[in-house]
């Protein structure tokens, strides 16, 4: 069953982290950065979430500095988004919170399930799925200069919270571990876009 666990883990961090990096890129381009500066934001994008959480799991060193098809996966997508920056500047923003999305469901699903794997309490499991979704992300926007938008999106973390409570209730329902993240990843990805269409968000303060 552990190897089995893994490999989702594995599938899932990598197709996450090519997706953040692209939308790292794009960022980055969008404020004007050099190709230096573009790698370097596509980098924190994709893997500053997962190095995170393997630091706060104990999962060290991290797989962003231990298997080298992270680096190399977040360089390829950096550069080629780079030097396709006509397109990728292009793209609809809708479509590109759609792939904002897809990868905020499978890091949501690939933090929970590591943490799991290193046998974490189920709560704290959710919230490193949670930290894997989101942490790359406030990273760059701190890096960039920009409320980290987590703060302000609609439903964010919210829905990688709930994403990887899905997981953790499918497992406890006797899922498998691919159908507990498929699930999982489902619902996240499913929460994000309907709220970020019809402008979900969480109470405010009114001042």
């Amino acid at each position: 069953m552990k190897p089995k666990i893994e490999s989702i883990v594995l599938a899932a961090d990598l197709a996450g982290t090519f997706i953040f990096a692209i939308e790292g890129a794009v960022a980055a381009m969008h404020s004007g950065l050099d190709l230096l500066g573009v790698m370097v934001i596509a980098f924190v994008a994709a893997l500053g979430g997962g190095v995170t959480r393997d630091l706060l799991i104990g999962a060290t060193p991290p797989n962003a500095i231990r298997d080298w098809r992270y680096p190399a996966l977040t360089f390829v997508a950096g550069l080629l988004t780079f030097l396709f920056h006509t397109y990728a500047q292009g793209f609809p923003d809708f479509w590109l919170m759609v792939l904002d999305a897809a990868g905020l469901a499978l890091f949501a699903v690939a933090g929970v399930e590591k943490a799991m794997l290193f046998r974490i309490r189920p709560f704290v499991a959710a919230l490193m799925g949670t930290v894997t979704g989101v942490g790359g992300g406030v990273i760059k926007d701190v890096l960039l200069a920009r409320i980290p938008s987590v703060l302000v999106a609609d439903i964010y973390a919210t829905a990688a919270f709930f994403g990887a409570v899905v997981v953790l209730v499918a497992r406890r329902l006797g899922l498998s571990p691919a159908m507990a993240g498929l699930a999982g990843g489902l619902a996240c990805f499913v929460l994000r876009i309907v709220a970020a269409t019809h402008g979900w968000h969480l109470p405010r303060a009114k001042l």
